[in-house]
């Protein structure tokens, strides 16, 4: 590869930041508007709720309109046309950026590895799903030094191809087109990522102010690799993993080991695919530091306009080809960098290895001696060899003991490592996509894994009506009714199109355990429910959200209005054997403001976790608002608190809470950590307790303006209809 695939050694320069302009002597009159980030009104009041997350890729931004779908004009696309394309593009180079050796498919596999590497479990965020390797800070971290003139390289498909094929699935495709043309058969491959239009806003990538910071401002123990700041992915602000150079640029493969084996962890890979990765990886292309790293010029968010859009410029020699810096570490992997074989392993456990600088200044690994013929030809000149490399992540796939067996397993089988390879970065690169029966286009593997959550098709025609008449009769509760759908349902991450009700996993370790979800209670329900969806011979998914749907219908005809939820039939029932219970361990909810709980202490308070959930939920602010006072007074607050729960007539879906919320006859006083009385000015008694997450719709001016809404005498109906429309969605957000 032309860099380093999985690790990047820093060439972040601090001192080459935007400088477009010289102010001195110029008039110093503004335009009025807020046009820079460093003028954002919000940064008076830092610690203020943002609900920008919520509301961040607008239909405005959008310039395809409501009527453009991306998953149906991918449909019409020439897969073999473009493939054939893509294979002429390897190998065909272009003098503004020249390709090593003649192909820029260690380059095209690296921006695809990047694109999707920065996926990490914990949340489900990051991932290639969405083509934000375009935008800040992902087009500027050091890690992605130089994928920038990747990007321009495949310019001339997307623009020949156009709406057929997103940038989100064209980076992904580069990659396993590269790999193809090196001789590699790829395991699959999908369509169906559409593009962002401006840079994510949900993503918290590390609490630093500047790239590549030490990596004790990530982690609790340095000594302790799990201790490493949740949910990030990598030792560093601006890296996907680990430094090529060791922990904090000290050489220490065993050390690096146990940060490489977290990290890649947190990329849902095991140590057999992590393994794999590391090997395939840096079986082809080759690492860039033939130069100076500390007179590059600024990345690309930071670079001039005379630059094209263009970071890192050189300004030596040719500033590409071999004066091309980027990682800071120099030479390829293997005898012959753009062929799939098994020239890594053989590289790595028959020579020995010592520690030597690059002409950049980096540490790396190189061989105590070699034969002439086994080094790999030099990028640029066929007349010359150069020294093969190692980073610190390599030597420890030979030194640490586990990843050393089966460094040496793939050394003696190279077809179990090509496809063991093959089948992790599929994983890899389509980990955010969701199920299988998502996936769009001819190369689809016809194998289900079970990383992509499986869950057998359900039965959809069928009257609901039958159904519901049972549910009615059961004895359940209002409270039980909403509480086990929502519990069902809240799971779902838009991030990764994980979670959900579909599948009825609440009824399956760990889901069914999980103190949030009242494993007693939850037990007893469906207890109760089950016998139902088996006397209809319906999904038990189904028969769940069928229970939450009467109960919201049932309550809003006690307010007054007769109206009917939407249902959607289909969901299966996903089995114990369907479901990776360590993967879905990360979906646990350890706060859930919509109930009011908390299940520990947090750095961060209640109404932030609020935040989080309700994006990953692909809620609105609006929605938010309205969920919450409709679940207090349907009684859904965890344990049966009373905390918000701001009405004389629960189990009416009334407007109730924002109504007692803003009147000013009450007042709020604090009672305890995260709790609260609203006292009756006049009497002075309490007449309701509270956590913080109810009362901040009534003090966050945003939030108390929709609170103000829902309140309003003739709002009623409305709050009714937007609450049903809200809890819906949460039903539905996993039904393709």
């Amino acid at each position: 590869m032309p860099n380093l695939i999985l690790y990047q050694f820093p060439i972040y320069n601090t001192n080459n930041m935007q400088n477009n302009s010289n102010s001195s002597g110029k008039c110093p009159f503004m335009h009025g508007a807020t046009t820079t980030q460093e003028n954002a009104p919000t940064k008076w009041w830092p610690k203020s709720l943002n609900l920008d997350i919520l509301h961040q890729h607008d239909t405005k931004t959008n310039p395809y309109g409501n009527d453009f779908d991306y998953r149906e004009s991918v449909k019409k696309l020439d897969y073999d046309s473009l493939k054939k394309d893509m294979h002429e593009l390897m190998i065909t180079p272009q003098d503004w950026w020249p390709a090593d050796w003649g192909h820029y498919g260690g380059l095209m596999i690296r921006m695809a590895w990047h694109a999707a590497g920065t996926y990490r479990t914990g949340d489900g965020r990051g991932g290639a799903g969405t083509g934000n390797l375009r935008f800040a800070p992902l087009n500027s971290w050091p890690d992605n030094g130089n994928l920038d003139k990747a990007r321009r390289l495949l310019w001339p498909i997307k623009k020949k191809y156009g709406n057929k094929i997103s940038w989100a699935d064209l980076f992904i495709l580069a990659g396993n087109i590269a790999y193809e043309s090196m001789g590699l058969k790829m395991f699959g491959f999908s369509y169906g990522r559409a593009d962002i239009w401006h840079p994510e806003k949900d993503i918290y990538w590390g609490s630093e102010k500047e790239f590549l910071s030490p990596s004790e401002e990530r982690y609790s123990d340095l000594d302790d690799p799990s201790t490493l700041e949740q949910p990030l992915g990598a030792t560093h602000m601006g890296l996907i993993y680990v430094n090529p150079e060791g922990v904090n640029g000290k050489p220490d493969p065993l050390k690096t080991a146990l940060h490489v084996r977290e990290t890649f962890a947190r990329m849902a890979m095991n140590d057999e695919e992590t393994v794999a990765l590391a090997a395939g990886g840096h079986t082809v292309g080759k690492a860039h530091g033939n130069g100076d790293a500390s007179v590059l010029g600024p990345e690309p968010e930071g670079a001039s306009i005379e630059s094209q859009g263009f970071g890192w410029i050189n300004p030596k020699g040719n500033g590409n080809g071999s004066d091309t810096v980027t990682s800071g570490l120099e030479g390829a992997w293997t005898t012959y960098p753009t062929k799939w074989d098994n020239g890594y392993f053989d590289m790595l456990f028959n020579h020995e290895w010592e520690l030597r600088k690059s002409p950049a200044g980096a540490w790396q690994w190189e061989p105590v001696s070699i034969d002439e013929d086994k080094k790999p030809i030099d990028a640029n000149n066929p007349e010359i060899r150069q020294n093969p490399i190692m980073t610190d992540a390599d030597m420890a796939m030979k030194l640490d003991p586990i990843y050393r067996e089966i460094s040496l397993k793939f050394k003696d089988d190279q077809d179990y490592f090509s496809e063991t390879f093959a089948r992790a970065w599929f994983k890899l690169t389509h980990r955010d996509m969701g199920s299988q029966s998502r996936y769009i286009g001819p190369d689809i593997p016809s194998e289900e894994l079970i990383w992509q959550d499986p869950i057998p098709a359900g039965k959809s025609d069928y009257n609901p009506n039958q159904i519901k008449d049972s549910i009615l009769k059961s004895g359940l509760s209002i409270s039980d009714r909403i509480t086990i759908a929502w519990d069902s349902a809240r799971t779902y991450r838009g991030s990764d199109l994980r979670g959900g009700a579909n599948g009825a996993r609440i009824s399956l370790s760990p889901q069914n355990n999980w103190e949030g979800n009242e494993p007693s209670r939850l037990s007893n329900t469906l207890d109760i429910l089950k016998p139902i969806s088996s006397k209809y011979g319906i999904s038990l998914a189904d028969t769940i959200v069928l229970a939450g749907n009467t109960a919201v219908e049932e309550a809003a005809k006690a307010a007054g209005f007769d109206l009917k939820v939407p249902f959607k039939a289909g969901r299966g029932d996903a089995s114990q054997e369907m479901t990776d219970e360590s993967s879905f361990s990360n979906l646990e909810p350890h706060s859930d403001g919509y109930r009011n709980f908390v299940k520990n202490d947090h750095v961060e308070n209640a109404e932030e976790m609020m935040l989080n959930r309700t994006q990953l939920l692909g809620l609105t602010a609006p929605e938010m608002t309205v969920l919450v006072g409709g679940m207090r007074v349907l009684g859904a607050n965890y344990n049966s608190s009373n905390d918000g729960v701001f009405t004389n007539q629960p189990g009416v879906l009334s407007n109730d809470f924002f109504v007692n919320l803003l009147d000013m006859n009450n007042k709020w006083n604090i009672s305890g950590t995260n709790k609260y009385e609203i006292i009756d000015r006049s009497s002075g008694n309490v007449k309701w307790t509270a956590s913080s997450v109810d009362l901040i719709f009534g003090s966050n001016s945003i939030l108390r303006s929709y609170s103000e809404l829902y309140a309003q005498d003739d709002n009623k109906e409305k709050f009714v209809n937007d609450f049903i429309s809200a809890w819906n969605k949460v039903m539905n957000a996993d039904m393709l």
